[in-house]
């Protein structure tokens, strides 16, 4: 089994950065495909951004690319979201997630573990 906790989530205003981590533990996550995703407050939760287990691949929703960056370090079995130029609609409650399959994916369906979740607040 894999449990995943994420950090870093905060308040941070219009403008500002922060970077999320997730560290995997339970059994290792090289292999596996990592990804984020986000639920705003009455809102269905959607994708963010998704790496390969290499990191050499990623993928990223419309709405963050250029702004977030997302990577992992294998050997600490940590992935990462750095997330630049926030928004007031970035804010949402951040989740990692793990997909036994090696490629980034887009879809929630393709996610095996979840974490439980950190809120990222941005003000105007």
């Amino acid at each position: 089994q894999v449990q995943l906790v994420e950090s870093g989530g905060g308040l941070v205003q219009a403008g500002g950065s922060l970077r999320l981590s997730c560290a995997a533990t339970g059994r290792t996550v090289w292999g596996y495909a990592m990804g984020w995703f986000r639920q705003a407050p009455g809102k269905e939760r959607e994708f963010v951004a998704a790496v390969s287990w290499s990191g050499g691949s990623t993928v990223y929703a419309d709405s963050v690319k250029g702004r977030f960056t997302i990577s992992r370090d294998n050997a600490k079995n940590t992935v990462y979201l750095q997330m630049s130029s926030l928004k007031p609609e970035d804010t949402a409650v951040y989740y990692c997630a793990a997909d036994t399959g090696a490629y980034p994916a887009r879809r929630s369906q393709s996610y095996d573990y979840w974490g439980q979740g950190t809120q990222v607040t941005v003000s105007s």
